[in-house]
């Protein structure tokens, strides 16, 4: 998490009175203004990959897919932000007439960035917890293949590992399966960094 982009604190209503005019995307936290960073090439993939994928199997079914210009809001913490995908099954809440604002996702998923693993995997997920709606939050790396799946069971969040281009991860709460395959289709990986041999003496 960056310092806040302005140093005043700001209520809801000027925050997103702000935001509706912005060029760029900020998070609003407990009255303070963040900045979001862009994403890289295999970010935007990702994305892509996964809300194109969602969307083709919620043809004909009351579900929806958005990517990361839908806001979405946790009402008991007061955090506003924008997930990389979000999806929703049954009516999608919005906060006002502005149709902008999110209230009720079921499905949050999050491409990690070296700068934001940190606080998608901490903080940001203590705020989505919060949310009654959300049943299951999904953590996507970019520089390999791994997808963490955390799956709400009664009070507790269970974790599932995916690290093989042939798994499937199944999103039951909205009747969804991402293979892997598909969400990293055209992804170039960086380089493995060359092992060191030790020096002899």
């Amino acid at each position: 998490m960056s310092s806040p982009l302005i140093q005043r604190r700001y209520t809801p209503e000027e925050y997103l009175a702000l935001e509706r005019e912005a060029e760029y995307k900020s998070e609003y936290i407990n009255g303070h203004i963040f900045a979001m960073a862009g994403a890289s090439e295999a970010h935007n993939l990702i994305t892509a990959n996964v809300a194109g994928e969602m969307r083709s199997q919620f043809k004909g079914r009351p579900c929806k897919v958005y990517s990361s210009d839908m806001r979405v809001k946790v009402s008991r913490t007061g955090m506003y932000t924008y997930p990389d995908v979000v999806a929703v099954c049954g009516e999608a809440r919005v906060e006002d007439d502005h149709q902008d604002t999110l209230l009720n996702p079921t499905v949050i998923i999050e491409v990690l960035s070296p700068s934001t693993e940190a606080y998608d995997r901490g903080d940001k997920f203590a705020h989505y917890r919060r949310l009654e709606s959300v049943q299951e939050y999904v953590l996507i790396a970019q520089d390999k293949v791994r997808v963490d799946h955390y799956v709400k069971q009664g009070k507790k969040w269970v974790l599932t590992e995916f690290s093989e281009i042939n798994d499937t991860v199944p999103l039951a709460s909205v009747g969804c399966n991402l293979a892997l395959r598909e969400i990293y289709d055209k992804v170039e990986f960086p380089p493995e960094p060359k092992p060191k041999h030790p020096t002899l003496t």
